[in-house]
């Protein structure tokens, strides 16, 4: 014997990247007799049915009959920008231990949230212990096609992709350039091997990075391999780039952090230091003109296998992920 309707109205607000708030409307007429509710929660692009029948149902997808709305956090281990389908069925449990229950509802749908500042900022902690002692450089880098640098004369910002963590606020939506300042610790220069291509523009780091450019940090990752990687943001103050960081990302001191740090002598010369155990990937979120550096080619090899266009972090690494969705 089946409740007679199934839940209605569903409202789903205050979601988060890992949680969300619930509520609905039942028929007066069975309210008294709920004990339990069902949901049954699918990531959008899984197409096929699966109501699952409530036998057979894990204790993770069932909720005693509480007040509503009800907050849902840790349940199914959510996973952050994500499309998700929920349907809902109310129970009542009889004697036999078994249920009468209503139908389902009509599905509804709803997007996770990006990383707040409070998980940002455990991934930040995460990347600190992991970044290592500081080696001197002075040039950023960006390695491309030749055609990539004889098209416009500039380097205009673009979309950022979805490589990294699945949940940082800057993938698809911040504008910004790609650069590196890694060095060999040998050598104290560039690495001559790139997965980008064969040609290098270099830009003395000054340019780039001063005492009126403010630094994000954006992501800490890692690809499956032993390599972690630090997205910072470098963004000039007031510049659209910065708008869109403030109160989105972790903004870090430029003369003191473990990652990339600017420090201003006395006779007004700048200093630069970058993190030795991390692979840092810097995005400047302004137009930056050819002739402000150079281009020259490099004679290492292109290592296409460290490229990091649209890479998908390892989910199972204790290193570099924290406790919400991936």
């Amino acid at each position: 014997m089946q409740l007679s309707l199934p839940p209605f109205h569903i409202c789903i607000s205050q979601i988060t990247c890992d949680s969300f708030k619930i509520g609905w409307d039942i028929e007066s007429a069975g309210q008294d007799r709920v004990t339990h509710y069902f949901m049954d929660l699918n990531k959008k692009e899984n197409t096929g049915p699966n109501k699952f029948k409530h036998k057979d149902v894990p204790t993770k997808l069932v909720a005693k009959a509480v007040r509503l709305p009800m907050m849902v956090r840790g349940h199914w281990f959510l996973s952050p920008r994500t499309q998700y389908t929920l349907s809902v069925q109310t129970a009542a449990k009889r004697p036999d231990g078994d249920y009468t229950v209503s139908k389902w509802s009509e599905s509804v749908e709803f997007c996770t949230a990006d990383y707040s500042s409070v998980h940002l900022t455990q991934l930040l902690q995460k990347a600190e212990a992991l970044a290592g002692r500081m080696l001197p450089f002075t040039v950023f880098y960006r390695n491309h096609q030749k055609e990539y640098f004889e098209e416009k004369g500039r380097m205009l910002p673009c979309v950022k992709d979805d490589s990294g963590s699945h949940g940082s606020p800057i993938s698809g939506k911040l504008e910004g350039i790609f650069f590196s300042c890694n060095t060999e610790f040998n050598t104290g220069k560039p690495p001559q091997d790139s997965p980008y291509g064969p040609y290098r523009f270099q830009i003395q780091a000054d340019l780039l990075f001063n005492q009126s450019t403010n630094l994000y940090f954006g992501d800490f990752y890692c690809m499956y391999t032993s390599y972690h990687y630090v997205i910072l943001v470098l963004a000039p103050e007031g510049s659209k780039g910065d708008v869109f960081c403030k109160g989105r990302l972790p903004a870090l001191d430029r003369s003191s952090n473990p990652f990339l740090s600017c420090t201003e002598m006395e006779d007004g010369s700048l200093l630069f230091h970058h993190a030795q155990d991390v692979i840092l990937e810097v995005i400047f979120t302004e137009p930056v003109e050819l002739v402000t550096g150079t281009v020259t080619q490099i004679s290492g090899h292109q290592l296409m296998s460290l490229s990091t266009i649209n890479a998908k972090k390892d989910p199972s690494c204790k290193v570099c992920n924290i406790s919400v969705g991936r």
